[in-house]
């Protein structure tokens, strides 16, 4: 797909982060792991892997290998393709683990756009692209946490005991076969992703008719900006710059995380500390959002169609939760 794809732009970059076309740079990649996963199955390479995650979380944090692998990659990799690596395990899961999934997807952030928000932030925090990482690795059991305190696990775990029934006749078949899932999987994602951001949208468009606040027309990400300037400040923020840091995490929660480093990169000095910035870098770094929840909806909905219903249900519960665990993140900052 040449620059569209990754190579070097055949112009000028107007502003950091343009090149990055989600279409081109990060969806194809579900077709990827789709494929392989299914190879990776059909060899039985998978379900050791999640007998091992079993065997050591079990006994630290009492959690299943099922769980315990999809919330390992997803440090790595985005919330649809994480749950690939475990999409056999998915419909036998207990509400408490498909929660924890949705949760540790909202609350990191994949391998393919740390380098794109290192080179954002660059200017800003010094190391940025290790701190984006120690972020998404800490936010992991962070997420954990929260989702098991908001849904407390009533049912029994997913261990790893079960064995996904072989489908495929040889790995060219299951290479074949993850491939169209993928396909299928992926329509799904754009249908909801596109929806969810034209309806946010449109919200702020209503809104918009009202009378201007401040010299500023009225949107959902302000709205969330102000209720969550008490939050930044419990996680550290002086109360002073709560109102700067609360607006970055409403435009982070309504838009999207990109937008939002971009706000963090181009304020002036003086509305935020050295200090904050941090915090905040670490306090952002999720994917928890209204056009991550289409994709989170679309994705899981169709991995496992026969719980699509219950994803639905707790898909705004994850954001919240996802937020959550990377507001935890940020306060860890905040004490150090």
């Amino acid at each position: 797909f040449g620059y569209l794809g990754g190579a070097p732009l055949p112009f000028e970059e107007k502003f950091p982060g343009a090149e990055f076309i989600l279409a081109f740079r990060a969806l194809p990649l579900v077709l990827v792991v789709s494929a392989l996963s299914s190879l990776l199955f059909y060899w039985r390479v998978l379900p050791y892997i999640v007998k091992g995650f079993s065997f050591l979380l079990q006994k630290t944090l009492d959690t299943g290998g099922a769980v315990g692998l999809g919330a390992a990659a997803n440090i790595f990799v985005g919330m649809v393709e994480s749950p690939l690596l475990i999409r056999p395990y998915l419909k036998e899961m207990t509400r408490t683990e498909i929660f924890t999934i949705m949760t540790c997807g909202m609350s990191t952030i994949a391998g393919t756009v740390m380098v794109l928000y290192a080179s954002i932030l660059k200017g800003v925090i010094p190391d940025v692209l290790g701190h984006i990482l120690t972020a998404s690795i800490i936010s992991a059991p962070a997420a954990i946490t929260v989702s098991s305190l908001m849904i407390p696990e009533k049912e029994k775990q997913t261990y790893g005991e079960l064995v996904p029934p072989q489908t495929a006749t040889g790995s060219m078949d299951a290479i074949t076969k993850g491939t169209a899932e993928g396909i299928n999987l992926l329509i799904n994602i754009i249908a909801m992703l596109v929806v969810l951001v034209a309806l946010v949208n449109l919200a702020n468009q209503v809104l918009g008719l009202f009378p201007e606040i401040a010299g500023k027309p009225i949107t959902l990400q302000r709205v969330l900006g102000y209720l969550m300037s008490p939050v930044v400040w419990l996680m550290g923020i002086p109360w002073s710059e709560a109102k700067t840091a609360g607006m970055l995490m409403g435009t982070k929660t309504i838009l999207n995380e990109l937008l939002a480093y971009l706000e963090l990169s181009r304020l002036p000095d003086g509305l935020l500390c050295e200090r904050s910035r941090l915090i905040m870098t670490y306090a952002m770094c999720g994917f928890a959002n209204f056009g991550s929840l289409g994709i989170m909806i679309g994705g899981l909905g169709t991995m496992v169609p026969e719980r699509r219903d219950e994803i639905v249900r707790l898909g705004l519960k994850s954001i919240v939760s996802g937020t959550l665990a990377t507001c935890m993140t940020g306060a860890v900052v905040g004490i150090l």
